[in-house]
């Protein structure tokens, strides 16, 4: 398979792009793979700013994965997976609890992430936590799996 293509999409009130260590590290953590970032860019934590930006990157970008950082917790401005969820054409669950069970490792509070994923046309969208540490360990956990699920995605096998 060639190349991975990723767009890292941070939703958050208080970074700038400048700031944004969480989405700086997955970027890196990227390219250490050999995967292409074809865009990186910030969003306010509102709902229908977070879904019309993933609706925007999909259909004009067209990546293989989105990255989504920030979001998933229990503050009431944390919508990330209510927005990915409105967008997404069908739910792909494995990838959220995956991140859940191997961050139960490293803290109980793992329970409180409300991260999930799932597939808008052919490409997957993945919400990571806000935090540097979450974010990469949390990448740690399911970057593994992504190219195998493009393949499927664009009609391989299992």
């Amino acid at each position: 398979m060639d190349s991975l293509s990723v767009a890292i999409l941070t939703c958050s009130d208080t970074r700038s792009l400048a700031e944004d260590s969480a989405g700086a590290a997955l970027k890196g953590l990227c390219e250490s793979r050999g995967w292409t970032v074809v865009d990186h860019r910030i969003v306010s934590d509102e709902f229908t700013m977070i879904a019309g930006t993933l609706e925007v990157i999909v259909d004009e970008l067209i990546p293989d994965v989105i990255l989504t950082c920030g979001g998933t917790g229990f503050s009431m401005r944390d919508v990330t997976p209510e927005a990915t969820h409105a967008v997404c054409d069908r739910m792909a669950p494995g990838i959220g609890e995956a991140m859940r069970l191997g961050s139960l490792e490293v803290t109980r509070r793992a329970m409180l992430s409300r991260a999930t994923a799932g597939l808008r046309r052919k490409t997957l969208i993945v919400n990571l936590p806000g935090s540097e540490k979450a974010a990469t360990e949390c990448f740690g956990f399911v970057a593994d799996q992504f190219e195998h699920a493009i393949q499927m995605m664009a009609g391989g096998g299992h």
